[in-house]
Order: structure tokens, then sequence, then C-alpha cells
């Protein structure tokens, strides 16, 4: 218990100093992620479509800096229209919550990769369930003003956390949709030095193999090993791990509906970097519409951060890659 709580203090001990080296990251997904959308699927949806549990959690870190008020907007939150996935017609609810306060994120089972316990934990700021709306179809909807003192004070992250959840309420139809962090309730306004992170990753992938799509997870000085869990990726390609000490290790895909993991043993030059999970579609015979979950544990079992703008950076491999003759 004692090794865990230590564990806990060291997660993030190097973030607050490295999240001065991050760039402004207000987009989720952000463009180095090349994510066209997160997704959220109705209640009555049925799992291999890629949604293991109809829930996703988001957190947004403010800046102690930043003292004007900020806004959380959602594109096209609502279900039904052109980006959305319909299964018949479209009859989904999908709810937006905020939460800020004590707990936003230090409670545990907001950490979690399932919608279980307390992952509601702290105050709830705003609330707004979207069904099929054509005036939402394509535009931004914003909750706030908040000040930035509303959300839960974290050194761990470097300010203040904000917690956004989405949920499919009912219906059995895909909702995607994207978010943004904004100093303005009309437009889209960077706030410098913020960033988003989220411990279970739903997304949809791009219909074009040429895409390649990336979530960051920050590996800090205590992780030596990474057990990385991923849902329904339908064997569409592979899923390589690009580090400063690795260069395309591959993990575990998995196949429609199914879990697969796999187990990476963590070197000294990974430790305070971020790694690279690429997704790489299968260019012969890609797969259309491909939703995928992602989440990655350390050693001890506890989930790890993806941080939308990489701690530390993009990382690039350092190593040499040794050519040898082939024996003829």
């Amino acid at each position: 218990m004692m090794i865990k709580i230590l564990y806990a203090i060291l997660i993030f001990a190097t973030v607050l100093f490295q999240s001065l080296q991050i760039a402004t990251a207000q987009p989720i997904p952000t463009a180095e992620e090349n994510i066209p959308y997160l997704v959220t699927f109705g209640a009555q949806s049925e799992i291999k479509w890629g949604d293991d549990d109809f829930c996703q959690v988001f957190f947004l870190i403010i800046p102690t800096s930043q003292v004007n008020p900020v806004y959380i907007r959602v594109y096209d939150p609502d279900c039904g229209g052109e980006f959305d996935e319909a299964k018949g017609a479209f009859d989904t609810k999908t709810a937006f919550s905020v939460y800020g306060g004590k707990g936003c994120i230090s409670d545990p089972d907001a950490q979690g990769s399932d919608p279980k316990g307390n992952f509601k934990s702290g105050n709830l700021l705003a609330t707004k369930t979207f069904a099929e709306n054509p005036k939402y179809d394509k535009n931004w909807y914003t909750f706030g003003p908040f000040n930035p003192t509303e959300g839960e004070l974290s050194n761990d992250y470097g300010g203040y956390v904000l917690k956004i959840i989405a949920q499919g309420i009912s219906g059995d139809d895909g909702n995607l949709y994207r978010y943004f962090l904004s100093a303005k309730s009309d437009e889209n306004k960077a706030i410098e030095g913020s960033n988003s992170c989220t411990f279970e990753y739903t997304f949809r992938m791009h219909d074009n193999a040429s895409n390649v799509s990336h979530v960051y997870p920050y590996i800090n000085k205590a992780v030596t090993t990474i057990k990385i869990f991923n849902f329904d990726w339908d064997s569409d390609g592979v899923i390589r791990i690009i580090s400063v000490a690795k260069n395309g290790v591959a993990a575990k895909v998995s196949a429609e509906g199914n879990w697969e993991t796999s187990t990476h043993l963590i070197s000294a030059e990974e430790k305070n970097t971020s790694l690279d999970i690429q997704f790489v579609k299968n260019r012969n015979l890609p797969i259309k519409n491909n939703n995928v979950v992602i989440y990655v544990t350390n050693q001890y079992g506890d989930q790890m951060p993806f941080f939308t703008a990489p701690i530390g950076g993009i990382p690039k491999f350092k190593g040499k890659i040794i050519a040898t003759p082939i024996k003829k």
C-alpha cells in the first residue's frame, strides 16, 4: 500500500515542470493526434460497434495564470446528421456534463476505465442532453462561463482541472463530436498553457488508410512496465509504439467486439517522456467507420493519462538501426 501511495505522489512530479514545454492545446482531439472525432454510443447500443461503456471522460487543465473566464465548446453535440453513425432512425440522447471542485480528478473513480462508483466526482457545474437537432448539427454549443478556480486545483496536473463527461443516455446510435477549451463563448480562442487528458480514449478512426492516428500516454519515472488494452480495433492494421527507445514495437490488436492486451517493458530512457501509440490502418482493406477504445496501465494496474498535447513533446526515436548482412 505504501509503495502505491509513494507511486501516486511520483506520478506527475515532473509534469508541472515539463508542462512548460508543451504547446497550447485547446482542440480535443488535437492536430498532433490526427483523430477525426470522439465517439459515444447510446446506452442500448451493441458494444461491437466500438464503444465498450457508452461513456467518455475528459479533463481540461487550465493554468493558474488564467484569471479570465473559460468556456467548453462542443462541436456537433446532437446525434443526427452527416457525421454521426446511425443504426436505423436516429433515436439517441447524449448528456454532456461539466464538473469542477474537490475530487473532480483526484477521486480514484474518476480515473478508471469504466463509469463506476464516484466517477462523477466533484461539483456539477453545467449539463445538457442532446437528441437529434439540426440546430446543433455541424455547429458549436458552449458551456460556461466558468471561473478557472471552479476547477480542482492540482499541483500534479499543473493547474485547475475541469471534467466533462459525455454519456449515452438512450438509443443505439454513435454520437461523433469534438471539444474546444476557449477564452471566448462564440469562437475558439486558445488559452496559452492549457492541456487536456483522458484515462480511456474512445474515438473514430479515419477511413483513409493513409491517415495515422496517435495517442500519447505519459511515462513518469516510477513506471517499469505498461500494459496496453485495446478494444474493437477490427484487426484494421497494426498498433505500434514509438518512443525515444522504441522504433515501431507492435502491440497486440483486437478483432471485432473483443479486448486484446500486451505488456511492454519501459527502459530508463523512456522515463519522464511520452509514448506515441500509433494506429496504422490496413492499406489493402481498410475498415470503414472504425471506432476503437484504448487505455494503458502501469505495473501496479493504475491507469495512465493520455495527454492531448504530449508532455515533453512528440517522442522521436533516438537509437540506432544496425543493418546486418544476410548470409548467403
